[in-house]
């Protein structure tokens, strides 16, 4: 969720620029089952636009109708949504409506979180009642003690009659892409999609522009044993596209200096064993904890041919790896889809 709260503070920091209002939508709490769960958010704007959902879509419009109070008054307020006879969600949604204004000092913040890739909290004050007024708002918290609110007028401290949800946002998920040609463009314009950062490394041989790939963050020319990686921890996948046998097998060897949670590998499955092999010669000292992270091929088993089929596989496996989820058909399921 938290490159979703990036692109709502965007939004809102270019509304302000244009002397549009902002209202930030929180679902805090659930009576039953919904589409989304609480922590969901969207900004609604004065000029009627909207960023972000909070259902499939059915909930929003009513939400911008009841949202209109907010933005004559400035007052927050919580309202109810009862999805059980219109969304078959069977849940009633309490949501809080809230003015929203980014400061330059909250701003900055927010921006140092994201690029040292560290958690911050939201707390939001509410009560389970429908048109409800009264001192209800959001603060953001960061390290040291560092706080904001999310509009002026909201003193938490003077906040002892309702509930709280608070919500920690992890960093955002990374991908590194190691190879420059089609494919790897493909698969970094779908992972920009998810809202993932994503960085490029290519050959120096056939270096690339950061225009190349859009939605990256960067795009470097470099060799395994020259590049200074950044720290690729559990919050990080890799995926190696060089289409060179010689040159995977040398970032393997570098990658073992890191510890991302997963790491593709394109290529056929008959060159899995070699490459393995190679890497123990190199490197005798790789761990078993090591090779579980290598997934080659990579990518779920879905028939995918086209490059952004072949994309939308390696996404969905990450994906797997990351939310440590068994792969079938949600078909089969009986239940709940989310635990």
């Amino acid at each position: 969720m938290t490159h979703e709260f990036k692109e709502i503070v965007q939004q809102a920091i270019v509304n302000q620029q244009n002397g549009i209002q902002n209202v930030l939508v929180t679902v805090v709490d659930l009576d039953g089952s919904s589409y989304r769960k609480p922590g969901v958010r969207m900004l609604l704007s004065s000029n009627g636009k909207m960023v972000g959902a909070i259902s499939g879509g059915c909930v929003e419009k009513e939400i911008q109708r009841r949202a209109q109070s907010v933005f004559v008054d400035g007052k927050s307020k919580i309202i109810t949504y009862d999805g059980r006879y219109r969304l078959g969600c069977e849940g009633i949604l309490y949501v809080l409506l809230e003015p929203f204004f980014v400061t330059q000092q909250f701003a900055h913040a927010f921006s140092n979180h994201l690029n040292k890739h560290t958690p911050f909290s939201i707390r939001s004050h509410y009560k389970k009642q429908d048109e409800a007024f009264g001192n209800f708002g959001s603060t953001i918290h960061f390290e040291n003690d560092l706080m904001f609110t999310f509009f002026e007028k909201f003193h938490p401290s003077e906040n002892n009659q309702g509930l709280v949800f608070e919500q920690t946002l992890q960093p955002l998920f990374r991908l590194l892409i190691i190879g420059g040609e089609h494919d790897a463009v493909k698969l970094s314009q779908q992972a920009t999609l998810l809202g993932w950062q994503i960085d490029v490394i290519t050959s120096i041989k056939d270096p690339k522009l950061l225009s190349d790939f859009p939605g990256a963050t960067s795009v470097i020319a470099q060799t395994p044993e020259t590049v200074e990686l950044p720290t690729l921890d559990s919050n990080t996948a890799v995926v190696i596209m060089n289409h060179n046998f010689t040159y995977d097998l040398r970032w393997l060897i570098k990658l073992q200096e890191e510890n991302p949670v997963y790491i593709g590998i394109l290529g056929a499955a008959k060159r899995r064993g070699k490459l393995l092999n190679e890497l123990f010669e190199f490197a005798p000292e790789t761990t078993d904890d090591f090779l579980e992270k290598i997934h080659t091929p990579a990518g779920l088993n879905i028939g995918a041919e086209t490059p952004e089929e072949i994309a939308l596989s390696i996404l969905a496996e990450i994906l797997s790896v990351i939310r440590n989820q068994e792969v079938f058909s949600l078909k089969k399921v009986n239940g709940k889809i989310h635990k």
